[in-house]
């Protein structure tokens, strides 16, 4: 039998467990979530749904993709951006 750890919703296999029980490991990671499975004692690694990894996967938009795709900055909000001082206030010291 599979270890599973009670105290998680994950379930974790020893790898000759999940070498003979190989399609109740695919079934429950499409059923039940990701399936981690250890080498000698050891995570090394997690099975997961086509679902799952596609979720994992897919890129995600970057702040300045969301910016960009909100609504227009009013003209007089990208004017203040654009007329504002670039002196730094103070000297730097490398």
């Amino acid at each position: 039998m599979a270890n599973r750890d009670t105290n998680s919703s994950h379930s974790n296999w020893q790898l000759q467990d999940a070498k003979a029980r190989f399609s109740e490991l695919v079934k429950r990671a499409r059923e039940q979530g990701p399936q981690h499975v250890s080498v000698r004692g050891e995570p090394a690694v997690v099975v997961v749904s086509v679902e799952e990894f596609a979720r994992l996967s897919t890129p995600r938009p970057s702040i300045v993709d969301h910016i960009l795709a909100g609504a227009p900055w009013p003209d007089d909000v990208v004017d203040a951006i654009n007329t504002r001082s670039h002196d730094p206030g103070r000297d730097v010291v490398v």
